[in-house]
């Protein structure tokens, strides 16, 4: 989509699953095939507009989902670090971070983690699959679902975790400030009155009542 001079794209995926060791590859090869596939089609024409034909050719990209990168430790080590709530030790060893430094995201944005991990849950539960005598659905907790952003003039103002029970996951949400440019004198020119929240940016409905 484009907001006055700057393009933005919402992507939003499921990446492979699984914590053995090498599935995190399955991942990357996930995020591989999306940025090469996912092509855009110019539905009109706009004089003097660039309409991007792949995701990282727009201005703006939040990418979202679940990711499922996982924590490399084991399911105990992990456990003891999540009941200390030292989450900057979990950082160290989670995938999606060293991506993000040297692999498939590098040049991708994230905000700093403050949650417990969001994935796996039991059903309708506080507790992580797995803590009960069942260990045949344990898997080790990881921040599965995440939120990142690539590009220019975007400001994330908060980024947290919801405690919706209907899932084994933990939904995480983030708020953002946008720059977007703006046609002014025919130059474009960057405005400073012109950031908007990304809520804004989603499509809104309106419901009317009607009686028979």
């Amino acid at each position: 989509m484009t907001l006055h001079q700057t393009s933005l794209c919402f992507a939003c995926s499921h990446l492979a699953s699984g914590e053995k060791e090498g599935d995190e590859l399955r991942r990357n090869s996930d995020v591989v095939e999306i940025l090469r596939n996912t092509h855009f089609r110019r539905l009109c024409k706009t004089s003097g507009r660039r309409t991007p034909a792949r995701i990282l050719d727009h201005d703006r990209v939040i990418w979202l989902g679940d990711l499922n990168y996982r924590i490399g430790l084991s399911y105990s080590e992990t456990k003891k670090l999540v009941q200390a709530n030292d989450w900057d030790a979990l950082f160290e060893k989670d995938q999606l971070r060293i991506e993000r430094e040297g692999g498939v995201f590098i040049g991708w944005n994230e905000g700093k983690i403050f949650f417990a991990p969001t994935y796996k849950y039991s059903w309708n539960s506080d507790s992580y699959a797995g803590e009960s005598k069942k260990k045949k659905k344990r898997r080790t907790p990881a921040w599965c679902d995440r939120i990142l952003w690539y590009g220019e003039g975007i400001e994330q103002l908060s980024y947290i975790r919801r405690e919706s029970k209907f899932s084994d996951h933990r939904p995480v949400c983030a708020v953002f400030i946008v720059e977007v440019a703006v046609l002014h004198t025919k130059n474009i020119v960057k405005a400073a009155n012109m950031k908007v929240g990304a809520e804004e940016l989603l499509p809104r409905c309106s419901l009317q009542r009607q009686e028979f």
